[in-house]
């Protein structure tokens, strides 16, 4: 295994073929934007994908709250990632916390959010930008950039959409309300409720489950289907076939084979 990423303000654990990454700033609730968080979960995306070791990963909080997004503070002051002029302030996005949608969205393995507590505004996007969702049954969570008079300059909107879309995407961002995680099963945004004192072992019993898999099939698969997301279906086809030819060809489709026909 490779070195593992050196991280601020957040931790690192692997499990076998699991890791999970936990977001350390209990004192902010994980905030993004006042944090080195973006920092790490960039390096640690990046760490992942050059690990042939790693098949799963799991994002959670520390403490009371998966994520609060932005400094509010920060906004009122315009300081931070908030001060300057208009060309200033775009610069920060760009180099600041839109790092955060382009590594979630060039992960190659699968990932699971465990929302542990409140995920609000950006802290919302990032639990969206994962492939699966499990949350805990006290969580809340919400688009809720208009509350600020702001727009979801994370990559939210390109997400929420695509997860629930285009009408919930509209109401909950016109809305800016917060939703139970009984309305977000409910809506598709979650996949599973679990109390919140079992959140951990729920999360790492479906990453290992995962994880099981032959490893090369599974980032494949996660390629594939990010690939349908912007393809032309003769394309995608030509696409799938390639990737269908790399997987007869490793030794983890035979020995996968073989333990099938072994359990008839």
């Amino acid at each position: 295994m490779l070195p593992q990423p050196d991280l601020t303000d957040a931790i690192l654990n692997v499990d076998g073929r699991v890791v999970t990454l936990t977001l350390n700033r209990d004192d902010v609730r994980n905030e993004l934007t006042g944090t080195r968080l973006v920092d790490d979960i960039e390096r640690t995306v990046d760490w992942i994908n050059r690990s042939d070791s790693v098949s799963v990963m799991v994002l959670t909080g520390a403490g009371k709250a998966f994520s609060s997004g932005g400094n509010l503070k920060h906004m009122l002051n315009r300081e931070g990632s908030f001060g300057g002029n208009v060309y200033e302030v775009q610069k920060k996005y760009r180099e600041g916390i839109q790092r955060i949608p382009l590594a979630m969205h060039r992960l190659e393995v699968p990932s699971i959010a465990a929302i542990n507590g409140p995920a609000i505004g950006a802290g919302f996007d990032l639990a969206c930008m994962c492939d699966i969702r499990l949350a805990a049954s006290d969580a809340v969570m919400g688009e809720t950039f208009v509350n600020a008079g702001i727009i979801p300059g994370d990559g939210g909107a390109w997400f929420l959409q695509r997860l629930i879309g285009y009408q919930r995407a509209a109401e909950l961002t016109f809305s800016g309300r917060l939703i139970t995680s009984g309305e977000a099963k409910s809506l598709g945004v979650v996949l599973e409720i679990v109390d919140g004192v079992t959140l951990p072992e729920r999360a790492k019993a479906l990453a290992q489950s995962f994880a099981a898999k032959p490893p090369q099939a599974l980032r494949l698969a996660k390629r594939l289907l990010k690939s349908a997301q912007r393809m032309e279906l003769a394309d995608f086809l030509d696409h799938s076939a390639v990737f269908q030819g790399m997987c007869h060809n490793s030794p983890d489709h035979l020995d996968a084979v073989r333990a099938l026909l072994g359990r008839r």
